[in-house]
């Protein structure tokens, strides 16, 4: 490698234990200001023009709210809307009580296996958070739990929504290196699901069962508890009016007089609304042809925004209908969401900030360039490459789509069992090593309550479990076949 490569290296290093240190030490800069600051100081440091950084900044924060962040927002509100009818809390009831402790990080990840597989990971992540909440709740209020309940729960989950993100089409990612290698469908979505199922498991529950007792102070907000889980009252009520006291016999001041709630089964459609929209854009994508008016419709209806957006306004509707609230009461309602998610996305668009200043300034065509060097296996070297632009760039799809790019020469278009291998490493490396820089680390890490330490053992462990483990089953396939 060059010199300058060599320091590129060395700035993202300095850069990322800068922004460990202005977190974690007696300092306690808001993570959304330790952001921008070594944003700056990094993009600065690598030779990044003063005029050129300000836009990075500016760019990278307003497109990862643009993307991330608007689809948050409304997921907080369906969120919210679903507590106050009681439907994330019947639906937390009826799994626990059905259920031992042992099998509830199961129910999680099938649930997230199932939600995943049109969504991507913040998005999937945004719609599962009220169950988790609710069960983890519900779990609490039981008492036995060894550890955190919302760490055995929530680990769970990130392992289903980031193998499945990464590594299966027909997410973005995977779609595209299958078509830069020349993979075929069929062959890649069975591979990637032989891949995947063993992946999910050992991240999933068995990591959880491990590590939950050993975050066992791991609890989110109390106010983003009680906005999905309705805690405090009991959710969908509303106070009864006031009645002279008449003895023993009379009615309590502040007693509740409970609302009809939202049939479970609406609530449960509710959910699906966003999940069944992308879906069917995937099959369109898949299966239509580009000049299609349906595929053009459906891919539409799949964006997540408007799938997040039909969810909401489907879940207005049932309120509306079912409970007869208000129109000022709903909007107050979508307003107090809004409070407990405002910092989250804040730190989210501080990372797209950062990501976007790693992707200017050069340091992650660095990383290509001296990967591309080395004399590996090609399944080792699409995992690597993907693995270390991922790191810099806090993009799986650009992790993905450059390691593509760098190797599709060095297995010609003969497609086939190689192919697909390939496309399965190169997800499993984009997902590796995810922290300071990827949004989906904070959104973890925010929602959780965590501090960065304990969003490192779940988020970051978890995703480069998934990782390593990807590519070894990729690895062991190549050597049976």
């Amino acid at each position: 490698m060059t010199a300058h490569t060599w320091f590129l290296l060395l700035t993202l290093m300095v850069g990322f234990s800068a922004l460990i240190f202005l977190i974690n030490s007696r300092l306690r800069v808001h993570p959304f200001v330790a952001l921008i600051i070594v944003a700056v100081g990094t993009g600065l440091a690598a030779g990044e023009p003063v005029a050129k950084l300000t836009e990075s900044i500016e760019e990278g924060a307003g497109s990862t709210l643009g993307d991330v962040g608007l689809t948050l927002a409304l997921g907080a509100m369906l969120g919210r809307l679903l507590s106050d009818s009681g439907a994330t809390d019947a639906i937390a009831h009826a799994i626990v009580d059905r259920s031992s402790t042992r099998r509830l990080p199961w129910l999680v990840v099938a649930a997230a296996f199932v939600i995943g597989i049109p969504m991507f990971f913040e998005i999937g992540l945004i719609v599962l958070l009220p169950l988790i909440f609710s069960v983890a709740r519900r779990l609490e209020d039981r008492g036995g739990t060894n550890g955190s309940p919302y760490v055995l729960l929530g680990v769970p989950a990130i392992a289903a929504l980031c193998t499945l993100h990464g590594m299966l089409p027909p997410h973005p990612g995977p779609l595209t290196a299958m078509t830069g290698l020349h993979a075929d469908l069929g062959l890649t979505l069975a591979v990637g699901i032989v891949c995947a199922v063993p992946t999910v498991i050992l991240a999933g529950p068995v990591y959880a069962r491990w590590i939950a007792p050993r975050l066992a102070d791991v609890r989110p907000d109390a106010t983003l508890v009680a906005q999905f889980t309705g805690t405090g009252r009991h959710a969908g009520s509303e106070p009864a009016p006031a009645v002279p006291s008449a003895g023993p016999g009379a009615q309590h001041r502040d007693e509740i007089r409970p609302r009809a709630g939202v049939p479970t089964g609406l609530a449960v459609t509710a959910v699906l609304v966003p999940v069944a929209l992308m879906l069917l854009r995937a099959v369109a994508e898949t299966a239509l042809d580009e000049s299609s008016r349906l595929r053009a419709a459906l891919t539409f209806a799949g964006e997540p925004l408007v799938a997040m957006g039909g969810g909401l306004l489907f879940a207005l509707g049932v309120t509306l209908v079912h409970q007869g609230r208000s129109g000022e009461e709903t909007r107050t309602s979508l307003n107090d969401s809004l409070k407990s998610v405002a910092t989250i996305l804040l730190i989210i668009g501080g990372g797209g900030a950062f990501n976007q200043v790693l992707q200017d300034s050069g340091i992650g065509d660095a990383i290509a360039s001296a990967a591309k060097g080395a004399h590996v296996n090609v399944i080792v070297l699409g995992w690597l490459i993907a693995l270390l632009l991922s790191l810099t760039t806090g993009s799986a799809t650009v992790g993905i789509v450059s390691a593509t790019g760098i190797v599709a020469p060095l297995i010609g278009t003969g497609g086939g069992l190689e192919a697909s291998l390939l496309v399965v490493a190169i997800g499993a490396g984009s997902l590796g090593l995810n922290y300071v820089n990827h949004a989906g680390f904070w959104l973890v890490k925010e929602s959780f309550g965590m501090s960065l330490t304990q969003a490192a053992k779940t988020q970051t462990a978890v995703q480069t479990l998934v990782s390593v483990l990807g590519l070894g089953m990729a690895l062991l396939l190549s050597v049976l076949a």
